[in-house]
């Protein structure tokens, strides 16, 4: 899914590509070894970084926090890339260069509901992707919005691994109901929001990649 958005997008020769809470590489891995471009993943997980050094020495791999000041010059990156991570706006703004797009993918509303009324009791839906558009405003202004989602039959110990990830799953009003999991077909679903800089926010002064 993010990978086929990044490769069709239109962002000219050798593209330098950040990725916001990398992990342990993965995607942005898989990218860099798809496409011709230069990959540059943050994560604040040290052992993540780490990980990811080993499996794809191609790429550039930076143990920081992405939600706050980010360690890459003014303009010089081609695209910003957040998939189910945090992310600072202003510092997205400042490190992309002109005409170039921030793609923030977000769990939609209903994704993994049948798990979440399994283990909480309730079939809450929890919209996203409106109030992110409106924290990014300021900054950005929203290009597309489109949804990825699919229904898959899942075995326990993928549920329980979603659960640890995503959710608040350790409360001890949860911990019963999640003992008790048996394979489910869930939705997974996500949001994806592409937005461009705004004229009046962020540099767009050139400079090489990474501060010194």
């Amino acid at each position: 899914m993010a990978i086929d958005l990044i490769a069709g997008l239109a962002l000219g020769r050798s593209p330098v590509v950040l990725e916001l809470g990398c992990a342990s590489g993965d995607l942005l891995g898989r990218l860099g070894e798809r496409t011709a471009s230069c990959t540059v993943g943050i994560d604040l997980a040290a052992s993540a970084v780490a990980r990811a050094a080993r499996a794809f020495p191609a790429g550039t791999w930076v143990v920081a926090n992405a939600d706050r000041r980010l360690p890459i010059r003014d303009a010089s990156v081609s695209v910003v890339l957040s998939v189910h991570a945090r992310r600072n706006p202003e510092e997205c703004a400042r490190v992309l260069a002109p005409d170039r797009p921030l793609v923030v993918i977000v769990p939609a509303a209903d994704d993994l509901i049948e798990l979440r009324e399994a283990v909480f009791g309730q079939r809450i839906e929890h919209p996203r992707a409106e109030r992110l558009a409106e924290e990014h405003a300021p900054y950005f202004a929203l290009v597309s919005r489109s949804e990825h989602r699919e229904r898959v039959l899942l075995p326990v110990d993928q549920l329980d691994h979603l659960l640890t990830g995503t959710y608040r799953a350790g409360r001890t009003t949860a911990a019963t109901a999640r003992a008790s999991l048996e394979p489910m077909t869930v939705t997974l679903a996500s949001d994806i929001l592409v937005f461009q800089v705004r004229d009046q926010a962020g540099s767009t002064e050139s400079g090489s990649l990474a501060r010194r």
